[in-house]
């Protein structure tokens, strides 16, 4: 393909891509009361940021070779809402970027979602390692966070996986300490909620990971109670019921913990009764095991299994909603649904030493479409707040590498840059499917022979 017809190609998408976005419908945004007295009306827009640019290529690559369908489904998917990931930079840097996103929000009449992830020590200098050298650098790099906002509405996540993987446990010394992070996220919540319009939200992991008690301890230890609330499943693939329920119960450990920090807060990994008479007669009162990650949990469901222990009902939450039933919730939450819709990836058992089922596994689709209409209280939103179809590093399964051996030995982009298998894969997995908001025929249109 010659220079200026790959110009050429690039010009109409582009051109069509920013006409996708801006025939979304505008309404208008508002205010409502609830958490810290911020909240986002359930009519929110959600600001869509410029691409990652490896998407453009993409659907330039596909258009070329005609695969117009698959095409649109990549049109779609980049001009849904997501996160603008703020990960690196300067203070005056990252203080630009932001007022350039504020502004660029306004223009499309929307709510930008920031991802704030800078903090010393991150991710356990794993795949995604970086952050800010000192405890001083992270404070003035979020005071220019804060600055750059201003006034405007925001969405800001603080810091995935902040309280999920302490300094303190990391399997190798990183720059940091338990007290130092709790120290930073603190004043993190304190400087962006000090912004009047700023809605502040700090890691609560998801339904696979920390159980309840655990999660509410370290969110009330990082300033939840000064900060809008918590979001879940960051980067990751949980089912949106689990998460919905997982977080109702944090809320409610919360408002218990608060009053008596000793109170008990049941969690996911064991669904035993007090139960309903029905279900109570089916596995035996008080009674249970873990919820399974691997179906939609309900208080309804009646599935059972066979264990060396007796029946157990793996998808079943009434055991905990029940002990939950006198406690009000607290803290609010979102839930990133970018990659959740047909849920975690369940590896093939003894297959690979580490499965890394968090790694770019294979199969996964699209969830729910950013809305803050979530129908839920609690819920303030579901937000796509990983890209989707960017790398989340190049995962090895526990083998020597390079090559993912989930995907037939090819190397896995770096974290964060654009992976055309994964994202087709999301794009033709979606639930509910992507809509196709494109003219019939508009890619037909552009004449694309070689």
């Amino acid at each position: 393909m010659t220079n200026q017809r790959k110009l050429r190609y690039f010009l109409v998408v582009s051109i069509l891509l920013a006409a996708l976005i801006a025939s979304a419908s505008v309404p208008a945004l508002a205010t409502s009361q609830a958490g810290n007295g911020r909240s986002l009306d359930p009519q929110t827009r959600f600001y869509v940021p410029k691409p990652i640019h490896g998407a453009i290529e993409q659907i330039i690559d596909l258009i070329r070779h005609r695969d117009l369908a698959d095409a649109r489904l990549i049109g779609e998917m980049i001009t849904t809402p997501q996160a603008v990931w703020l990960d690196k930079g300067t203070p005056k840097e990252v203080r630009k970027l932001v007022q350039q996103t504020m502004l660029f929000a306004r223009l499309q009449h929307a709510v930008p979602v920031l991802v704030a992830y800078n903090v010393p020590g991150r991710d356990c200098s794993n795949l995604s390692a970086g952050g800010a050298a000192t405890e001083a650098d992270y404070k003035a790099w979020i005071d220019a966070v804060a600055s750059g906002i201003g006034n405007e509405k925001a969405v800001v996540i603080v810091e995935p996986d902040g309280l999920g993987l302490l300094p303190d446990s990391c399997p190798v010394p990183v720059p940091s300490s338990d007290a130092q992070r709790y120290r930073e996220l603190n004043y993190a919540v304190d400087a962006l909620e000090a912004k009047p319009n700023t809605l502040v939200y700090l890691d609560a992991t998801h339904s696979s990971w920390l159980n309840v008690h655990d999660a509410s301890t370290r969110l009330m230890q990082a300033g939840v109670q000064r900060a809008q609330g918590f979001f879940l499943n960051v980067s990751n693939y949980q089912y949106s019921p689990n998460l919905v329920n997982y977080g109702i119960w944090i809320s409610k450990c919360i408002a218990r913990l608060s009053s008596n920090p000793a109170a008990e807060c049941p969690d996911q990994y064991w669904n035993g009764g007090p139960l309903p008479a029905l279900i109570a007669q089916t596995i035996g009162e008080w009674t249970g095991g873990a919820l399974s990650p691997y179906g939609p949990w309900s208080d309804t469901d009646t599935t059972v299994v066979s264990t060396p222990d007796g029946p157990r009902m793996p998808f079943n939450t009434s055991g905990e909603n029940t002990r939950y039933a006198d406690t009000t919730g607290m803290a609010h939450f979102v839930i990133d649904t970018s990659r959740n819709g047909v849920g975690p990836w369940q590896f093939p058992t003894g297959t690979y030493p580490d499965p890394q089922d968090w790694c770019n596994p294979p199969d996964r689709g699209l969830g729910l479409r950013p809305t803050a209409n979530t129908g839920n209280e609690l819920v303030d939103a579901y937000l796509w707040i990983k890209i989707p179809g960017a790398s989340d590093g190049q995962c090895t399964r526990g083998t020597p590498g390079p090559g993912d051996p989930a995907r037939g030995g090819a190397v896995d982009p770096a974290a964060g840059v654009w992976f055309p298998e994964m994202a087709l894969e999301l794009a033709r997995n979606a639930n509910p499917p992507l809509p196709n908001n494109l003219a019939p025929h508009a890619l037909e249109s552009l004449g694309l022979g070689e």
